[in-house]
C-alpha cells in the first residue's frame, strides 16, 4: 500500500504552480489573462448549440473564467490556475475583473497532465460576496453541480434551482458540465495590484469603479459578455 504524505501532496501543488505560471511581468500576465479569456469567451459564443445557455448567463449574478488549469496526477492528483471574476449589473453590464486562483486536489489513482479551461456561473451575488471576503471553497461554502449546456436549456431546471454555482470545462474545443467540488477560490491581490497599478486596491473598488481602466482587451471582454448573455433562446 502506498502511503500518500504531505511532502507528496506539496510537490503535487508545485509542479502545478510551476506549469501554470508564466515567465512574464506581473503586468503583462494580467492582460494575457485578459486576453485568454476572451478567446475562452469566443470559442464560447462559436458553438452555441453545445456551450452555457444563454438564458443562464443573463440572469447570472456573476461569472468566473480560469483559463488553462493545469490538472496533474501521479497517485495525488489536483489542479491550479489563475483566472479573473467579474461581477452582473443590474443594467446588464459588467464589472472590472478582479483576478483569482482557483486549487484543489484529490487522491485517486491518477497519471498525466492536462490543461483545460474552466467557467463558473453564480447564480447570484451571494458566493461572489464570500468570495471577496477571503478564501471560498466550491461546495463547503455553496452548493456546486455541473452545469447544463446548449442554447435550448432552461435556466430553471431542478439541478439549477438547487445549486448556486454552475461549473463547465473545455477541452479540445469541447464545453461540458464539470463537478469541482472542495477547489478553492481566493483574490489574487498582487495580480490586481499589478494590472491596476494601484498598491492594496481593494476587490470592491475594481468592482465599483467602472472608471477605473480604460484598457481596451477590458472593454472587449465585457461587451462580449453582454452580447453573449443577450442571446436570449428564440429559436
Amino acid at each position: 500500500m502506498i502511503r500518500v504524505t504531505s511532502s507528496v501532496v506539496a510537490s503535487v501543488f508545485l509542479l502545478l504552480t510551476l506549469l501554470a505560471s508564466n515567465p512574464a511581468g506581473a503586468a503583462e500576465k494580467g492582460i494575457a489573462k485578459v486576453d485568454e479569456s476572451i478567446a475562452v469567451l469566443e470559442q464560447l459564443a462559436a458553438i452555441p448549440e453545445k456551450g452555457i445557455p444563454p438564458a443562464l448567463l443573463s440572469n447570472a449574478g456573476g461569472i468566473a473564467i480560469i483559463p488553462g488549469v493545469i490538472k496533474a496526477g501521479f497517485i495525488v492528483g489536483g489542479r491550479y490556475g489563475t483566472g479573473i471574476l467579474l461581477l452582473h449589473d443590474k443594467d446588464g453590464g459588467w464589472s472590472n475583473p478582479v483576478f483569482i486562483t482557483l486549487a484543489g486536489g484529490s487522491i485517486g489513482w491518477q497519471v498525466g497532465v492536462e490543461s483545460i479551461d474552466i467557467i463558473l456561473v453564480f447564480k447570484s451575488n451571494r458566493s461572489i460576496e464570500s468570495i471577496l471576503k477571503g478564501k471560498f471553497t466550491l461546495g463547503a461554502d455553496a452548493s456546486v453541480a455541473a452545469g447544463p449546456v446548449g442554447r435550448q436549456a432552461s435556466a430553471s431546471t431542478d439541478v439549477q434551482l438547487k445549486s448556486e454555482i454552475y461549473s463547465y470545462s473545455r477541452s479540445r474545443g469541447l464545453f461540458a458540465g464539470l463537478a469541482l467540488e472542495g477547489a478553492s477560490m481566493q483574490i489574487d491581490d498582487d495580480a490586481d495590484a499589478a494590472f491596476y497599478g494601484k498598491k492594496d486596491i481593494l476587490p470592491r473598488e475594481i468592482i465599483r469603479d467602472r472608471e477605473l481602466t480604460r484598457d481596451p482587451e477590458v472593454d472587449k471582454l465585457k461587451k462580449l459578455l453582454k452580447e453573449y448573455s443577450l442571446h436570449k433562446t428564440e429559436d
